[in-house]
């Protein structure tokens, strides 16, 4: 007689079974180690990258460039900070007054440092960041230093130059703005002055309004006139041609460098007004005012001309000033001298609106890719430089 022992039943495949499940684990067991294994070999090949956000052109470069975020929105905020995954490469983004060396935990070997170095005061505290990093690599906490620097608009930089790598330092990569005659695309990369976030002009988000819309003024010029430069010129051209009465125009002698909430509100609301926005060189070519145009779909209309000191063609690139955007095919309108601007601003008047309309599409379509290439080449150029390359 068959007796059951508890509520087992003698089960004759149990053996079987067994023998299946073990085979079953160490598949699966096989399987987890050649995943793990996978993702090891992948983190071995991926790059953990820390932004360290030290001038303003820090946050053009990840809130406009990179489209990234930042905790707390808040712009006053002491401690900012974003991540975001980017080719094979995780970055993350810290900013603020808080961010101070030696007080925050250093969180990847690779580290990109955003320095100003537009005058003597600003290197001074740039230099400290760099001796910082310095120290960092020779007790090895970090392994590649790339740099972005606001340089000096008369690219007067050479105080940078005994800390790249070629001169014996440690800095493998600079990205530098202005027509810096030393940028060989090796490793050295002119980089885009971007938008005033300093003071706080923010990523605009194309609407159907700022596309289509008729705009109330031909051009605009907000900003401050030196005495006995171009832009003095520039203000007699509109005045004697009455074509001041078209244009959104109002000119301060003294440069202010914070903006109230009312004059950024009244200075993007020229931008959204008028069909043209006028780009009057200033101690160089390059003026923010050029990309803040082209976020509201306003077209810059370019001085273009080289302005005094160092800035200018490179061994790369012989289309000084204004190299980038040149080579990048910028659809601006490009003049050599305020006098031709009556031609100019005659043929806009005769534009459509529907032509009007495809040439804010065009700008705007052009501004997004523009942005979109600097994010992929800054991108491949710190992957190429800072990932070990798979050649024996």
């Amino acid at each position: 007689e068959h007796v059951a022992v508890g509520n087992e039943e003698w089960n004759p495949w149990e053996g079987d079974e067994k023998s299946e499940l073990v085979a079953s684990q160490q598949r699966y067991e096989a399987n987890l180690k050649m995943i793990q294994n996978a993702r090891s070999h992948l983190e071995q090949t991926s790059l953990r990258v820390q932004i360290w956000g030290k001038a303003a052109i820090g946050l053009y470069l990840w809130q406009h460039i990179f489209g990234g975020h930042l905790q707390p929105a808040d712009v006053t905020a002491q401690w900012r900070e974003g991540s975001q995954k980017a080719g094979k490469t995780y970055f993350s983004f810290i900013t603020g007054p808080s961010v101070v060396p030696g007080y925050f935990s250093v969180e990847a070997e690779n580290v990109v440092l955003v320095l100003n170095g537009r005058e003597k005061a600003k290197i001074t505290y740039a230099t400290q960041w760099l001796r910082y990093a310095q120290t960092l690599i020779q007790t090895q906490k970090l392994q590649r230093v790339a740099v972005v620097l606001l340089g000096n608009e008369q690219c007067n930089n050479e105080w940078i130059q005994p800390y790249l790598k070629r001169h014996g330092g440690f800095v493998n990569l600079l990205f530098v703005t202005y027509d810096y005659a030393l940028v060989n695309e090796e490793d050295i990369f002119q980089w885009p002055l971007g938008v005033a976030t300093y003071r706080n002009f923010p990523v605009v988000e194309p609407s159907w309004s700022m596309l289509h819309d008729p705009r109330s003024y031909l051009c605009n010029f907000l900003g401050t006139v030196y005495k006995n430069s171009s832009r003095e010129t520039l203000m007699e051209i509109l005045k004697q041609d009455g074509l001041d009465k078209l244009c959104w125009i109002a000119a301060r002698e003294q440069w202010q460098p914070q903006e109230t909430n009312e004059s950024l509100k009244n200075y993007q609301d020229a931008l959204l007004q008028s069909d043209l926005t006028l780009c009057p060189v200033g101690i160089n070519t390059e003026c923010y005012r050029i990309y803040e145009a082209c976020s509201y779909g306003s077209l810059p209309v370019i001085e273009d001309v080289m302005t005094p000191g160092d800035c200018g063609n490179s061994s790369m690139y012989h289309s000084a000033p204004l190299q980038l955007l040149k080579t990048m095919g910028a659809p601006f309108i490009f003049i050599k001298n305020w006098k031709e601007l009556p031609a100019v601003l005659e043929k806009e008047q005769k534009m459509s609106l529907q032509e009007k309309i495809q040439r804010r599409k065009k700008l705007i379509e052009w501004y997004r890719n523009f942005k979109a290439w600097m994010r992929q080449k800054f991108i491949n150029t710190l992957e190429k430089s800072f990932l070990p390359s798979d050649k024996g």
